[in-house]
């Protein structure tokens, strides 16, 4: 990827970070272009300014305002940063599921094809370069720290748990945080500078994971953040944030693209940690056939 694409992405992730941070703090106009600004990147790019503002319910002056809050002389200098670092979410994936909805089938079909469609569009939205890089970045931080915690409850403690459980095969200092029996403030107070959380979080926001992110933040824990969008309570104070699409025609959002995500971070850490981690996940899988935890097939 040529510098100056790989500086305005930096660029598009600061403009994002700051939304983010000062989002609670905004009017409510300028929350409302903020909002818009954080989940239509690909839109901000390509709209004139008086189409965003009505996309938005918004004046026009009301985005030069939030221009001007992000220290930009003008509104085109502000979108000409989108312009630049927006790049088109892969269709390929998403083209295959949609396709489904082209072939020859009966109306009580149509619920599964939309399900397939929004899997596979979940998961091409999540595989760009400046995730690319925010993997990179994450894999980094779990791999230099003396102990890393894994955060997530109800919805997505699945995520939290599968997390936890393969990272701890390669990294015996993986730690799943369950806060049962108000246990939460016990089980963190170990965390330190020296460590990292992950956590997870979508919609509506679990209280119990925003509170182990303030006790962690409190302690100065690193925290790298998987949820659905920069407006969520758990990205203020994050080391890094990855948004990931969580669309389903199902009535609770996917957790696909965070699962998947789990295991590129996963896969980065043993790919580029040292040599013990592969020697960690050939001991693992030898005392585990020695116990008879799996079943052969013959």
């Amino acid at each position: 990827m040529p510098d100056n694409a790989n500086s305005a992405a930096a660029s598009l992730d600061s403009i994002n970070q700051q939304l983010a941070e000062s989002y609670a703090a905004l009017s409510p106009q300028l929350k409302r272009a903020a909002s818009y600004v954080l989940e239509h990147p690909v839109e901000m790019a390509f709209q004139s300014i008086r189409k965003t503002a009505h996309a938005a319910s918004v004046t026009p002056s009301t985005l030069v305002r939030l221009a001007k809050r992000l220290e930009f002389e003008s509104y085109e200098q502000f979108r000409e940063v989108f312009q630049s670092a927006v790049q088109a979410v892969p269709v390929e994936l998403s083209g295959r599921a949609s396709q489904l909805k082209h072939h020859n089938r009966n109306p009580e079909e149509a619920l599964f094809a939309e399900v397939g469609d929004a899997a596979f569009d979940n998961i091409g939205r999540l595989f760009t370069a400046d995730n690319q890089a925010r993997v990179k970045e994450a894999a980094e931080r779990i791999l230099a720290a003396q102990k890393v915690a894994v955060v997530g409850f109800r919805d997505t403690f699945a995520c939290a748990y599968h997390f936890a459980y393969v990272g701890r095969i390669a990294m015996p200092e993986v730690t799943l945080i369950r806060g049962q029996e108000g246990g939460l403030l016990t089980e963190l107070a170990p965390f330190n500078e020296q460590d990292v959380v992950v956590a997870f979080g979508f919609e509506p926001y679990c209280a119990e994971t925003v509170k182990a992110l303030e006790i962690t933040r409190a302690n100065g824990v690193q925290a790298i953040v998987i949820t659905d969008t920069l407006r969520s309570p758990l990205v203020p104070g994050a080391s890094v944030t990855f948004t990931v699409a969580n669309a389903t025609p199902h009535f609770f959002p996917s957790l696909l693209a965070a699962i998947t995500l789990s295991e590129a971070i996963l896969a980065e850490c043993v790919a580029f940690g040292p040599d013990q981690l592969v020697d960690n996940v050939a001991s693992f899988e030898s005392r585990m056939r020695r116990l008879g935890a799996y079943v052969d097939i013959e």
